[in-house]
């Protein structure tokens, strides 16, 4: 078996235990909420009042029947196509040099932080380092159930207001990174990527990796010619895994783009103006001179600041999708 035949077949068994793991997540809460809830109905017809310990065990197990009846309910929320898919997660370093790649640092800390909180695989495809200090940007692939349905909700603009450990006169800094989330997608029918619409560059790999990095023209980028799309990666260790991967990155960001057109081709049919600025942020991390931070899109805050940037977003999550279901009608 050739290299590429085999890494071909690792790929689709993977993707087999990704598909089982996301039904799995999905059936087996409702089974235990269900079988719980009709164990807890007999059981509430043989109790009486002479028994109030099995009474409190009975209200602790209503709360947990609860809790796994609202998870459901939550999960309703990530009822379109390609919310149950893996994620594609890329942090951006904008205007403002070292301070704004220190800031992709800790944004890529705060979304891996959550990323294992919530069971999720998480694999560096590509990475490029500042000149003097933190990360330019990344690109991540964020594997388990519905992480790009959640992972949808944090993409924007993240501006970050503090006192910049990079000044020695202690000044209060403002800086912003871009986040962008889009699915990992395996079957897109229409999207054919032929080889004469790609130029395919090699160059060696940078940074931590193995041994390797810098030796070998590992390292793969992928242009579409046409749309200016580029995606690459420099992780995996030999070439055809690099460009595998790559090819997959560039297949997803085509499909996006294609989503994102007819999107907008059915709005305007309706006659629906909304505004589209990349620039414009959703969330404000401010550290100087309070603590707190708030999503603009919904107006969540939280003065524990610290939680958030050790991985606790699902109540910013959870609120930005309520409000596109009340909005909308229906989930993303």
């Amino acid at each position: 078996m050739s290299e590429p035949e085999f890494w071909d077949r690792q790929q689709q068994a993977q993707a087999t235990v990704e598909k089982l793991k996301a039904l799995k997540k999905v059936i087996d809460p409702w089974n235990y909420a269900f079988k719980s809830a009709s164990d807890l109905k007999e059981l509430l017809g043989l109790l009486d009042s002479s028994q109030p310990e099995a009474l409190k065990e009975m209200q602790d197990e209503v709360l947990l029947i609860e809790k796994a009846v609202n998870d459901l309910e939550f999960k309703r929320l990530l009822s379109q196509p390609l919310d149950k898919n893996n994620a594609i997660f890329s942090i951006n370093a904008g205007a403002g040099g070292t301070e704004s790649c220190d800031w992709v640092e800790m944004l890529l800390r705060m979304y891996t932080r959550w990323a294992e909180q919530h069971g999720y695989v998480v694999q560096m495809i590509d990475f490029l380092a500042g000149e003097e200090a933190g990360i330019r940007n990344a690109t991540l692939l964020i594997q388990g159930p519905y992480a790009y349905g959640y992972l949808k909700a944090e993409a924007g603009v993240h501006r970050l207001v503090r006192i910049s450990p990079f000044d020695s006169n202690k000044r209060r800094h403002t800086t912003f990174a871009s986040v962008d989330a889009i699915p990992e997608v395996e079957d897109a029918p229409e999207i054919q990527i032929k080889d004469t619409e790609i130029r395919i560059d090699t160059f060696c790999a940078g940074g931590a990796g193995g041994q390797h990095v810098n030796k070998t023209a590992s390292a793969v980028r992928i242009t579409h010619l046409e749309t200016g799309l580029v995606a690459q990666c420099q992780n995996e260790r030999s070439q055809h895994q690099n460009k595998a991967v790559a090819m997959k990155i560039l297949t997803a960001r085509l499909y996006e783009k294609l989503r994102l057109e007819k999107e907008a081709e059915q709005k305007s049919q309706y006659g629906e103006k909304k505004e589209i600025a990349w620039g414009s942020q959703i969330r404000s991390y401010v550290f100087h001179p309070y603590t707190m931070v708030k999503d603009h899109r919904t107006d969540h805050e939280t003065s524990n600041g610290k939680s958030v940037m050790d991985g606790d977003l699902d109540p910013f999550i959870e609120a930005y999708l309520k409000m596109n279901v009340s909005s909308n009608g229906k989930g993303l």
